[in-house]
């Protein structure tokens, strides 16, 4: 696909959310520190975009403020055509830190937000996502038993399972080793393409963002402002070692002044 043909095909997608001149600051020691600066960013429905940039930039300010929990200083944020107030049921966070119930089997954790649906649903929606993930097996243990992979599985698993329309993910996989982290990209693509929930996603690593994503939103030192915004004109599953893939991630590291040297 190329770059006109991927623009075509977002422009085809209903929007789903729009942040408009989006700036942000907060007070310390009786002054102003700007975070995030003039954002303004359109996601299509079933898009997946990675927020990109240096640690400390804003990204995570930029997507709490996109999921509710921080309300901006200048500009707004819109989902389905409403103002983000607040926390919505329908959009959910999945936070760096772990955030699975240690006191809970995997069937627990899935079942946590479930608790409106009757006994038949809620079991058909545990065993949905209890084989989607991988976790066969393992419905009867505890997270301590469970690897980090597996817990990072679960932690997925129990935000798809409250069906939302929106998963915003700060850098979900930053604490999992190099290879569990390939893992979970594949699986998180995987789960991506068979549910097409849209999916804000935030990292600072350019390869995650150029294998995961169909736009990268590059992000510049705080205050954050948008330096670039790259389509990944390269359907999935991507070869890592393609001519494409590297220009688009060598681009990147450009762009952000950084020489990607082997």
């Amino acid at each position: 696909m190329s770059l006109g043909e991927a623009a075509a095909a977002r422009q085809a997608w209903k929007s789903k959310l729009f942040a408009d001149g989006v700036s942000m600051a907060f007070e310390r020691d009786g002054k102003d520190t700007p975070v995030l600066e003039n954002i303004s960013l359109e996601v299509g429905d079933g898009e997946f975009v990675c927020l990109l940039g240096p640690s400390g930039c804003g990204k995570s300010t930029l997507l709490s403020a996109m999921a509710g929990f921080l309300t901006p200083t200048g500009g707004e944020i819109r989902i389905d055509g409403e103002a983000v107030r607040g926390p919505d049921p329908r959009r959910i966070f999945v936070f760096q830190e772990r955030g699975v119930f240690p006191w809970l089997t995997v069937e627990g954790n899935i079942a946590f937000g479930l608790f409106k649906l009757g006994r038949g649903e809620r079991e058909r929606r545990i065993r949905y996502y209890v084989k989607m993930v991988g976790l066969e097996g393992f419905e009867k243990a505890y997270p301590h038993e469970l690897s980090g992979g597996m817990k990072q599985r679960l932690e997925v698993a129990r935000a798809l399972a409250v069906n939302p329309d929106m998963l915003f993910l700060d850098e979900p996989f930053g604490a999992l080793d190099s290879i569990t982290r390939l893992i979970m990209r594949r699986e998180l693509l995987r789960i991506w393409e068979a549910e097409r929930k849209t999916i804000i996603f935030v990292t600072h690593d350019i390869d995650e963002a150029v294998q995961l994503a169909d736009r990268v939103v590059v992000l510049s030192a705080r205050p954050a402002r948008i330096q670039q915004i790259v389509e990944i004109d390269i359907p999935h599953p991507r070869d890592l070692s393609s001519r494409r893939y590297l220009e688009l991630r060598d681009g990147i590291f450009q762009q952000i002044g950084l020489a990607h040297k082997v």
